[in-house]
Parts: structure tokens; sequence; C-alpha cells
């Protein structure tokens, strides 16, 4: 039972971490994924903003080079990231769902 425990929540902090990649390509900062995140995917602020600190800490010089980007202002309409996310969250939910059908069987 502890092995399935565990499991999903290394499938949980996988999904997150994903969507953090995602805000990434959108060139949200950490406040804006985190926002987004619990708007659009319901994940508390306080796992976005943890499942990043780790991805900061384990890819120093890309978020270097992040930051060095996000400081030319290099942004979308806020428009345009929702509805992004909101595609990026349905496509990710419906893999979910699509996968989860061939362990239910």
């Amino acid at each position: 039972m502890g092995d399935s425990s565990s499991s999903s929540s290394a499938s949980y902090i996988h999904m997150v971490q994903h969507l953090i990649e995602k805000c990434l390509i959108f060139h949200m900062t950490k406040e804006e994924c985190m926002e987004a995140l619990s708007k659009h995917a319901n994940i508390k602020p306080v796992i976005t903003s943890t499942v990043w600190n780790e991805l900061e800490k384990e890819n120093k010089e890309f978020f270097e080079a992040y930051s060095e980007s996000k400081r030319k202002n290099d942004r979308m309409s806020e428009e345009e990231t929702n509805q992004i996310i909101q595609k990026m969250i349905s496509d990710s939910s419906s893999s979910s769902s699509s996968s989860k059908k061939g362990s239910n069987s």
C-alpha cells in the first residue's frame, strides 16, 4: 500500500513539473505559473513553488538564462496565456485518462 501512495505522489509531482515546464515555454514567471496552476489545475501554489525551486536547483544554468530572457520582457498577453493553459490542461487530462483506461481493465 505504501508503494502505491509514494508512486501516486511521484506521479503528481511529475505532472506538476510537466505543467511548470509548459509555463516556462510560455515565458511565465514563477508567480504567474503558481497563479495559473492554482486557477486552472487546482494545484496549491506552495506545491508549484516547491517543485519550481527544486527544478531551479537542478538546472541552475537554464534558470539563469531564463531569468535573463525574462528581463527583456518577452511576454504574451494574459488572454493568450490563459487560452494556452486551458488547452494544456485539457490535453494533459485527456492523455492521463487514456493511460488510466488501460490499467482499469
